[in-house]
């Protein structure tokens, strides 16, 4: 795999078939928390914005223990990889504590579009609600570190006068907390999440997702560590592997 600052080519990849719904992958559990490894596509909770969904996380999961759960963090549904919950509401209030101190550390990977630079800091304020238009929201802090891991040229034409689309996979470290918070962020320094149907372009991301051999939004939750702003001795930390469609695209991103 080429170094930060190659270009590179890939074949076609094929469907991965990650599971969805009743057996979801437990990456680890005590008497506290459950990390699961979320596939795309599945919601975490029910919402009024997907009704026609009759699957979730909370409800696969509670048949799956037997015990109903309580998710401390969200992930998008098109997003996959690791996701905590509380096994009872005394341990959720516990630790929520962790996110709303914001003594978390999340690592993403993404592939996005375009030659992104070797390594950079978002640090662009979002409106609150990224469901309604921004004009006079509430504008809150947001900052996103990141780092280029490969870069990619292939012979996807979405333009006439060019006879290739550009692509970089990128690990991910949001230093806040906002909703659609990297998604957001990387549409502002014009690199849009491959996949992204609210930020991306149609067209664009259906040839990908041809090339590819697979629709979905190419971001991925590789690992969350979280500790008590009481008792920061008391961290638990998660990792969630990359799943094989991401094999030709670059290293693990684990870390």
């Amino acid at each position: 795999m080429p170094e930060p600052g190659r270009h590179a080519t890939t074949q076609p990849l094929a469907d991965s078939g990650a599971p969805q719904g009743a057996g979801l992958r437990i990456l680890a559990e005590d008497e506290e928390l459950i990390a699961i490894d979320k596939p795309a596509g599945l919601l975490v909770h029910p919402s009024a914005l997907d009704r026609h969904e009759t699957e979730s996380v909370t409800q696969c999961l509670a048949v799956q223990m037997g015990v109903p759960v309580w998710p401390l963090h969200r992930l998008d549904k098109a997003t996959s990889g690791v996701l905590v919950l509380a096994r009872g509401r005394e341990s959720a209030q516990r630790w929520r504590k962790a996110f709303e101190a914001g003594t978390t550390h999340k690592h993403y990977q993404a592939l996005v579009r375009g030659w992104t630079p070797d390594e950079g800091l978002i640090d662009y304020a979002l409106a609150r609600d990224p469901e309604q238009a921004s004009a006079n929201q509430e504008r809150l802090a947001a900052s996103t570190r990141f780092k280029t891991l490969s870069r990619y040229e292939w012979p996807i034409v979405t333009h006439p006068l060019h006879a290739g689309s550009r692509y970089s996979l990128v690990s991910i470290w949001p230093l806040t907390g906002r909703r659609h918070q990297i998604r957001r962020h990387f549409k502002h320094i014009a690199h849009p999440l491959v996949g992204d149907t609210t930020h991306g372009k149609g067209e664009h991301n259906r040839a990908v997702a041809t090339w590819l051999g697979m629709h979905r939004l190419w971001l991925h939750a590789c690992s969350i560590e979280l500790w008590l702003p009481d008792a920061p001795t008391v961290k638990r930390r998660f990792e969630a592997p990359l799943g094989s469609e991401w094999a030709s695209l670059g290293p693990s991103g684990l870390g």
